[in-house]
């Protein structure tokens, strides 16, 4: 068994902290593409009726307003989840009592 290997054993646990950062950035980025997909497609199909050449003042309002709301309501459910994550007991401190 080599060094590495054995390191990588020893704290079986333990992951590094510059790839654990990387992979939440890097989830925090798809999620972020996904959010902005969603947000394509809902605002789409709720807004444009007809595709041309010009933006109707019609449409454009109603992109701008579906937009909003979007970013409104996912504000509103990450700071409810982050309300309800901080009122539940962590797992761990109640397995310790």
């Amino acid at each position: 068994m080599d060094s590495s290997s054995s390191s990588s054993t020893a704290g079986l646990g333990a992951v590094d902290p510059q790839l654990q950062h990387f992979i939440e950035v890097e989830t925090q980025k798809q999620r972020f593409q996904q959010l902005v997909h969603q947000m394509t497609e809902l605002c789409w199909e709720k807004c444009m009726d007809k595709p041309g050449p010009k933006l109707d003042s019609r449409a454009e309002a109603c992109f701008v307003n579906c937009v909003e709301r979007f970013i409104d309501t996912s504000q509103f459910i990450l700071n409810r989840l982050e309300q309800t994550q901080k009122s539940k007991p962590v797992f761990s401190e109640s397995l310790s009592d």
